[in-house]
């Protein structure tokens, strides 16, 4: 079970080829004890509707967290937090105007803005899909965490031994080293 999972829904915008800018909203939900990024998905307008289709999304099969440490922007609507009751699903709120309340999931959402955004030209909305959904598989499984000892959120057995291999991730943005078998 899932002790903690952070909710945020924040502004992003990437340049698309097909617009002169597309401005999207965010939201990812991130798991507090192993900083693994669970749900990740981008719309042009959240509505209550489509932020708690999410939240279903992120929780299959008893994955429902107890706490759900979220900010205090309209877009969640007055029935989410007795809805999440019901799931048993206790809500939490962030003080207002404290970002370093839900800093977990504030820095990741920075991290895959200057990480995975910045230095893209993002060709559709599908593309920019694809795009978090490939930074959230790296941040999960090979990027290192130093709240985790520079475990990866998703441990995986590693070999001591052998060549070391470089492959390219996030188009070619950044580059995992790691043994050959």
């Amino acid at each position: 079970m899932i002790e903690y999972l952070f909710l945020l829904v924040a502004a992003v915008r990437a340049v698309v080829l097909s617009r002169s800018d597309l401005a999207a909203e965010n939201l990812l939900f991130v798991s507090h004890a192993r900083r693994e990024v669970v749900h990740l998905n981008v719309t042009a307008s959240p509505t209550a509707a489509w932020v708690w289709r999410q939240l279903i999304e992120a929780t299959p099969w008893g994955r429902t967290p107890r706490y759900l440490v979220r900010d205090r922007d309209a877009v969640y609507g007055r029935e989410f937090v007795p809805r999440a009751r019901r799931l048993g699903v206790e809500t939490l709120l962030t003080p207002s105007r404290a970002p370093k309340a839900n800093g977990l999931a504030e820095r990741l959402v920075g991290t895959l803005r200057r990480e995975g955004l910045d230095r893209r030209i993002i060709l559709t909305d599908a593309h920019l899909r694809a795009v978090l959904a490939e930074f959230a598989g790296y941040d999960n499984r090979e990027r290192p965490h130093r709240a985790l000892d520079l475990q990866t959120p998703e441990p995986s057995a590693r070999p001591r031994a052998g060549p070391i291999r470089a492959r390219p991730v996030l188009g070619g943005l950044h580059h995992v080293y790691a043994r050959a078998a």
